[in-house]
């Protein structure tokens, strides 16, 4: 029993195998299992003998670990045996576990006393004690020589191993040449045996081991030192107490412990104590092999029989394992589907009524055998003698569903809308023979419906429908208020769900008067369900509101109800919001009351008032205002303010009403300053003042001039509208009257005080002679060019009115490109676009009766000069050439200032200025190409410009050749061969990181040569993040987006076939954050 036995489908990969402890020294077993074929990961336990679970004896002495590789799916469990005593000596099992797969290892320990490190060399072998050997065979050298001494000398080799210490058992093996080590030291451990298991209270202790076969009787004794000693006799730990199966003898000093028909639970640990001390021994109960003795036969049956699978065995009481298609059947997982049932050496399978569900292989299982047998279901046939029919009942009557079947045996169930039917007091289900009765009592609405019977076992079924009769019938429910009136918030959504009872299915006709609302879509609608109509209105308007009739009918009668739907709404807002008076901190506001109330009388009002301006509105109350009049205090002097009102019902507020105007708490300003008179004629008086000291927040919107006689109390208001300049003339006045003036400040709270003349003014002409009084810039002549406007504007002063006349060269202005504007006080004349003829004197007079004044006016418009006349080469000599010409006839109305001499060759025709602003009318060009003729013009100049057009000269000039030839030397071509060198270096440059930079310097040499960049003496390749440029031997290296490893010593080297050069700088690159 101490030996493996693995099971059919082994889960272990690796087993813990039987292996010899030294004592005192640690020993480790381990077990390995692949989880990648199990549904969950397994669960591993360690027993010593049968029952004895290690987990509960894990600390110091005894230590598991389980570890899991992720890449090969495989558990590591190990128990380690820390310090070996001989306790631990015997058989051990584990067992694994996952979900339905276990599987169980055993292997057995043995313990030897402690040797030299250098002679114990264990192996794992059998369980029993003496299992293993030592065998230093290969380590030993067999000498002939020796091995003729140990066989002529007559030497007693276990006297002097039993006397030597073991240290010295290798060389002592060496020296007499035994190669045997291991059968050596088993003999040995024999000879030392008595030795070793001495005992004061024990003369002999019990075996290691006992085997026996199950049902059989076992016998183990001890002899013990004291005849009269009391022993006790323990099971896995657990005292044994006499009884038919453990039974107990004591002769002298031999204790006896018989134990009669082993089973398997008898496989455990025993002990028997005498007072302090213990002898141990386990017991291994063999089970014999059980095998089939008459196998399994496949069956072939029909749904609803009895199905029996029987296997005779070659034991009676032995365990069969049955199972179907690889899973285990057993009481726990079969239910009452499946019956186990045995009969000595007989095991049957029951299956109480077959189904198709059924169908597959049965095996049994014995730890001797199996057999197998295959179950084949088929379905029953059932033939329907009489089906069930359709019925249509009224309420209260009864209603009987009846079918027939070829089978009587044949049971099943009744179904009504997919629910099984169970019996009650109303409905009773009967089977008599082939007849399947339903009967329904005192028919009810609720039952009607679809009705199936289904025979158990067979695929068929048999419907019926069952039909109510009932009349329809309205059940309108409108709580509260009149009977059937509906009463609905404008805008919301009316939902009225009338529920409607009868059978058939009645027919419902909603209308509004004579037209019928249409199921389905739109606003006003009707929406059916069973048992249920809705009549809907989506966002209710004052035009849905009226009588409403709902009509249902069906074979077995009709319905009919009226109802009222009444529309209620917030009420409109209110009307005609306006300010009616204010004062310095207070409004007063009244408005109309809405229109519309909405249905529900109005409850009050809620104002709210805002700065003009802003879009925030302030809550004036909180409490319904019943009046339309309100006084809003508690306002700003000087800012303006709008008010809006809402009107408010028993349904809710209103919309605000429309803004009213912007009002001011304001007071009127004081009256305005020093008012005093500004001139005086036959009919009018001009007065000036200055404004109020006091104006206040609410500004001043003009002024108010009033005027009467002296002595009269009757004002006369002088302006129509305010005036917001300070000064105004007050016309129509009648002449030689003494007249008062005063004048009031307005704004939005009114007029202010007036302030009044303090004396009276007598209304009469005064005298002033006339006077022009010319502008600076008009002193002078005025030049103007043609195309050009002229608006001259010149003051004069005199009273009365002067008469102003215009005269140009001395005869009266009737020009009438030129206008003329005159007022009391200045004269303007202006000319919208000028011509020459426009140029000459314009004299201004005015006169006053007998008394006049004039001034002159010198106006002259000038154009562009005409070209110079007679242009012609008067002689040529060597280089030079002489020109005249004569001045031109047209000269724009101005003086000419100079002339421009041009030239141009008959080869080019090119024309290139010779001089600029020459003064006469002649000159000399000078300079002039050898074998060219040259022809000329001129253009004349004046304040304007050059003019347009150019005088052409009449004739050319020739520069003929002198008469001798120029013989040039030979070009000799420079060599521009030589090394390359740099005419510029590069820099040192410090930049910071991220940012793109460049480093340049410049070369020269011939032939071109090659550039080379190099970073840190390494050239630069094909990197994209470096750019190479030479541009006429400007050399630049650009670095994008320089990083921290860019810095470095950068070079450049310029080589051609005469030699090379080379330049260096550092480049230093920073951080972001660097300062």
């Amino acid at each position: 029993s101490g030996q493996n036995q693995p099971s059919e489908n082994s889960i272990f990969t690796q087993r813990p195998e039987s292996a010899t402890a030294t004592k005192g020294k640690d020993i480790t077993f381990v077990a390995k299992v692949d989880s990648s074929s199990l549904p969950r990961k397994p669960a591993l336990k360690w027993f010593k003998g049968k029952w004895l679970d290690l987990a509960s004896k894990a600390g110091k002495h005894l230590q598991f670990k389980e570890t899991y590789d992720r890449n090969t799916k495989i558990y590591t469990f190990e128990m380690k045996i820390i310090k070996v005593v001989d306790g631990d000596a015997g058989g051990y099992r584990c067992e694994i576990s996952s979900k339905d797969k276990t599987d169980c290892s055993y292997f057995d320990i043995e313990v030897i006393l402690t040797l030299h490190v250098d002679v114990l060399f264990f192996s794992s072998g059998g369980a029993d004690e003496d299992a293993g050997e030592l065998d230093f065979s290969v380590l030993l050298k067999k000498r002939e020589k020796k091995q003729r001494q140990s066989e002529n000398e007559e030497v007693d080799v276990w006297e002097i191993l039993k006397n030597a210490k073991p240290c010295d058992y290798e060389k002592i093996a060496f020296q007499y040449g035994i190669t045997d080590l291991r059968g050596m030291l088993k003999r040995l451990k024999a000879m030392k045996k008595v030795e070793i298991t001495k005992s004061e209270a024990f003369l002999r202790k019990l075996e290691s081991a006992y085997s026996v076969d199950k049902g059989k009787k076992m016998t183990m004794s001890v002899e013990l030192a004291d005849p009269n000693a009391t022993v006790k006799w323990l099971k896995n730990g657990q005292e044994i107490k006499p009884s038919a199966k453990y039974v107990m003898e004591s002769v002298g000093g031999v204790r006896t412990l018989t134990i009669n028909k082993c089973n398997l639970s008898d496989d455990a640990a025993y002990e028997c104590v005498v007072d302090e001390e213990k002898s141990f021994t386990e017991l291994f109960v063999k089970e014999p092999p059980i095998t089939i003795t008459k196998l399994l036969d496949d069956v072939h049956t029909v749904v609803g029989e009895k199905v029996e699978f029987e296997v005779e065995v070659s034991e009676e009481g032995a365990n069969v394992k049955w199972m179907k298609d690889g899973v285990e059947l057993s009481k726990e997982t079969a239910g009452s589907k499946y019956r186990f049932k045995k009969d000595g050496k007989r095991h049957m399978l029951i299956i109480n009524e077959a189904t198709l569900d059924d169908i597959g292989t049965y095996y049994a299982f014995t730890n001797g055998g199996e057999s197998k047998a295959e179950l084949e279901v088929e379905d029953k046939e059932l033939q329907v003698l009489q089906s069930i029919a359709d019925l249509t009942v009224k309420s209260s009557e009864q209603a009987v569903f009846r079918c027939e079947v070829s089978d009587e045996k044949v049971t099943g169930k009744w179904y009504k809308d997919g629910v099984e039917v169970q019996p009650s007091n109303r409905i009773k289900i009967s089977h008599i023979g082939r007849v399947h009765k339903l009967t329904i009592d005192d028919v009810k609405q609720a039952d009607a419906g679809d009705y199936t019977f289904v025979p158990d076992g067979h695929a068929l079924t048999l419907s019926a429908k069952l039909n109510f009769l009932d009349p329809p019938k309205i059940h309108l429910d409108t709580s509260g208020g009149n009977k059937n009136a509906i009463t609905v918030v404008a805008g919301n959504k009316l939902r009225l769900d009338v529920e409607i009872s009868g059978e058939p299915a009645p027919t419902v006709c909603w209308k509004r008067g004579e037209e019928v609302i249409s199921e389905g879509e739109g606003r006003v609608r009707v929406e059916m369900r069973k048992g249920l109509c809705s009549f809907v209105i989506d966002g209710a308007v004052k035009s849905d509101e009226g009588p409403y009739s709902i009509t249902v009918t069906n074979p077995a009668g009709e319905d009919h109800a009226e109802l009222l739907v009444k529309v209620v709404d917030v009420p409109e807002p209110p009307e005609n919001v306006r300010c009616t008076s204010v004062g310095e901190d207070f409004a007063v506001v009244t408005w109309d009351a809405p229109p519309y109330d909405g249905g529900v009388p109005i409850k009050g009002y809620l104002m709210e008032r805002r700065k003009a301006g802003s879009s925030r509105w302030t809550k004036l109350n909180f409490d319904v205002y019943e009046s339309t009049t309100y006084e809003a205090k508690k306002m700003i002097d000087g800012v303006m303010y709008e008010m809006r009102v809402y009107a408010v019902n028993g349904i809710g507020i209103s919309e605000p009403s429309g803004t009213s105007k912007p009002f001011m708490p304001i007071a009127p300003t004081s009256e305005p300053t020093r008012l005093q008179v500004d001139d005086v004629t036959d009919t009018t008086c001009a007065l000036k003042w200055r404004q109020p000291e006091k104006i206040g927040a609410g500004g001043i919107q003009g002024y108010i001039i009033e005027y009467c006689i002296e002595g009269s109390d009757q004002w006369v208001q002088a302006n129509e509208a305010p005036v917001e300049k300070t000064q105004y003339r007050v016309k129509g006045l009648p002449v030689g009257e003494k007249m008062l003036f005063r004048v009031v400040a307005v704004n939005l709270a009114g007029r202010s005080p007036p302030a009044v003349l303090g004396q009276a003014v007598t209304i009469r002409e005064i005298v002033e002679s006339p006077k022009i009084r010319v502008p600076r810039h008009l002193r002078s002549k005025l030049i103007t060019r043609v195309g050009e406007k002229v608006n001259i504007v010149i003051p004069f002063q005199g009273k009365p009115r002067p008469v102003v006349t215009w005269y140009k060269n001395g005869t009266p202005l009737e020009d009438r490109s030129v206008g003329i504007r005159t007022s009391e006080v200045d004269s303007i004349l202006f000319i919208r676009s000028t011509e020459r003829e426009h140029s000459g004197i314009y004299t201004l007079n005015v006169k006053i009766e007998n008394m006049e004044d004039s001034a002159d006016i010198h106006i002259l418009i000038v154009d562009l000069p005409g070209p110079p006349m007679s242009v012609h080469v008067t002689d040529v000599w060597g280089f030079n050439a002489a020109i005249e010409w004569k001045p031109p006839k047209d000269d724009g109305n101005c003086d000419i200032i100079g002339y421009t001499v041009q030239k141009a060759d008959k080869k080019t025709k090119e024309w290139f200025t010779v001089y600029e602003h020459n003064r006469r009318p002649s000159c000399t060009v000078s300079d002039l190409v050898m074998g060219n003729e040259y022809s000329f013009r001129i253009f004349s100049e004046n304040i304007c410009g050059l003019s347009e057009e150019a005088g052409l000269s009449k004739n050319t000039a020739f520069i003929s050749k002198s008469g001798f030839d120029f013989n040039p030397r030979p070009f000799k071509e420079k060599d521009m061969s030589h090394s390359p060198k740099f005419t510029a270096p590069l820099v040192d440059r410090s930049v910071v990181a991220g940012y793109t930079t460049a480093i340049s310097c410049a070369v020269r040499g011939f032939p071109r040569p090659k550039i080379m960049w190099m970073k840190n003496n390494m050239i630069i390749s094909e990197d994209p993040k470096y750019l190479m440029q030479n541009n006429q031997g400007v050399l630049t290296l650009q670095i994008r987006k320089p990083s921290l490893f860019d810095g470095g010593k950068y070079a450049c080297r310029a080589i051609n076939e005469l030699g090379q050069d080379e330049v260096e700088c550092r480049l230093e690159v920073r951080g972001e954050n660097y300062w």
